[in-house]
């Protein structure tokens, strides 16, 4: 190579160098964060989002996009309040990480020992199970088992009776061997913290993290809002249609994911998180120590990464109330959180010292992931895939697979009701019961079968035959996209003795977790 070639290529190299160095100090522009935000809106049917950036201990970028409710169209804006969901889970692992750095428990501590009532199926895992295993995901138990005791929000079982009914639910697999995600188990946590500390959840998390922080508009329950003027609506579809359902307002689950906040209260969680837990510039000042941070940023449950991704992640996991995987090089914390019709999650990369936090008021993941995914690449440094293409085209192709099943069904339940020959509803009328979620009761009228629940008053519908014993259940609550087969156990007599259900579509939520009741009929 003679000398002006072997020029023109190390400063061919020296300016790829320099680029890619710019590209990671200039991350995204707020312009470029508003043009992203709005295509979201449009390619997912999202009536409102809210985009907050931190970078380097500051808030770079706050605003809101779209409608907060298309009731009354109302601007979302970066103080609009949204329920954050299972983005709570990381407030229960920093409460009890402040007790445990207050010496008034240890991570491996026994739950029995703070509430003796405290049961599971098996009994070496009720003496063994810790404080850490409430956090980890990893008890044993199926994903999302025993979600019907507070989904839909409906349900009116208490607190004690959820942490008394964890004794019926059944292991999928042996204890700490695997991940399943739970719910649960953080209602649990968050009662150690109570009976610990000698006040509410919600009181603990409001004064010891959202005071010292000054998130002055947020509240750890809806009903601790001091002020609902600037509060979202809960979007879903409906008959093809997305419109306002109501919002989950149920106090039971709050240590699991009942935390009311905005963009502009969040940011000052992500900058004390990236600042090892210190408040502001004091370093006298801190919600907890660095040592406490980094046990729950370790990882604790393996989570399987299979296959090539976009980020040459090669590990995933989750620690104490906290996603943990490697990006691009680069350690990852992260969390999501879905009620009905709110889906929300939280990014941050500490050596990059970036935190992203996006908040949509409609039930679709897809709309969020795309925007952190964007940011996050810009701040990598890497020309990723277009994210709002690409997940849509995910959305498209989920949403035709699961038409194909649910639409064969319907089909056939339509000629299974056209037959004239009709069976018999007395074999299957009564009540049945399971240990955990109480009784139903399904019962004729007008010619129809009727499945109604007594502890669940959303889990009420129509009860179509389908084949063989086998019925579905067609919810009238038509935003929980979650009809369930019922299929029917009989005696030698013909008569019904008890039922099983499941989830029709692929895409129901998991925490309709039909699959694990086992309803017996009820003595009359």
């Amino acid at each position: 190579m003679n000398p002006i070639c072997r020029l023109r290529f190390l400063f061919a190299i020296l300016l790829t160098i320099l680029m890619t160095a710019q590209v990671k100090s200039q991350g995204i522009t707020s312009e470029e964060i508003d043009q992203l935000a709005e295509r979201t809106l449009k390619a997912f049917d999202v009536p409102g989002i809210a985009v907050g950036v931190v970078k380097d201990g500051k808030l770079i970028h706050a605003r809101g996009y779209g409608v907060r409710s298309l009731t009354t169209r109302q601007k979302t804006d970066e103080n609009t309040l949204f329920a954050i969901a299972s983005n709570s889970k990381v407030f229960t692992a920093a409460a009890l990480g402040i007790l445990v750095e207050e010496k008034k428990l240890k991570w491996d501590d026994r739950v029995i020992d703070f509430i003796p009532e405290f049961r599971m199926y098996d009994p070496y895992v009720t003496a063994h199970f810790t404080i850490r295993d409430l956090l980890t995901h990893r008890s044993g138990l199926g994903l999302g088992a025993g979600d019907l005791m507070i989904w839909p929000d409906s349900a009116t079982f208490s607190k004690q009776e959820i942490i008394h009914n964890l004794r019926f639910l059944k292991p999928v697999s042996d204890f700490r061997t695997k991940y399943d995600y739970d719910n649960l188990l953080y209602i649990v946590a968050g009662e150690v913290v109570a009976r610990v500390s000698g006040t509410s959840w919600e009181n603990f998390v409001e004064t010891r993290i959202m005071q010292p922080l000054q998130m002055n508009q947020s509240a750890a329950s809806y009903h601790h809002l001091k002020d609902r003027s600037n509060l979202l609506d809960a979007h879903a579809p409906v008959n093809g249609r997305v419109q306002v359902i109501p919002k989950s307002l149920s106090d039971v689950a709050n240590a699991a994911g009942g935390i009311y906040t905005n963009i502009v209260d969040m940011s000052k969680w992500a900058i004390a998180l990236l600042n090892s837990g210190k408040i502001g510039d004091n370093p006298d000042r801190k919600l907890f120590s660095k040592a406490v941070l980094e046990e729950m940023w370790t990882p604790q449950t393996i989570i399987p990464v299979r296959g090539s991704n976009s980020y040459n992640t090669h590990f995933g996991s989750y620690g104490l109330g906290w996603f943990i995987s490697d990006v691009k090089g680069y350690k990852q914390l992260s969390h999501t959180g879905g009620l009905a019709g709110i889906v929300t999650q939280f990014t941050l990369i500490p050596e990059l010292q970036l935190g992203i936090i996006v908040f949509t008021n409609q039930q679709q993941g897809a709309a969020f992931s795309a925007i952190t995914n964007t940011i996050k690449d810009r701040y990598l440094g890497i020309a990723g895939p277009d994210w709002v293409q690409s997940n849509l085209e995910k959305v498209r192709k989920n949403e035709e697979e699961a038409q194909k099943i649910t639409g064969k069904i319907w089909q056939e339940i339509e000629s299974a009701q056209n037959n004239s020959a009709k069976p018999d509803w007395k074999i299957y009328s009564g009540a049945y019961t399971d240990n955990w979620f109480g009784k139903i009761v399904i019962t004729e009228k007008n010619g129809k079968l009727w499945f109604r629940s007594l502890r669940s008053p959303k889990l009420c519908g129509e009860m179509l035959f389908y084949k063989g014993n086998t019925f579905v259940v067609k919810w009238n609550d038509r935003s929980m996209d979650a009809d369930a087969f019922a299929l029917f156990s009989l005696d030698e007599n013909g008569k019904a003795t008890g039922l099983h259900m499941k989830a029709i579509s692929p895409l129901t939520d998991f925490s309709f977790d039909f699959h694990d009741l086992d309803f017996q009929r009820a003595n009359e």
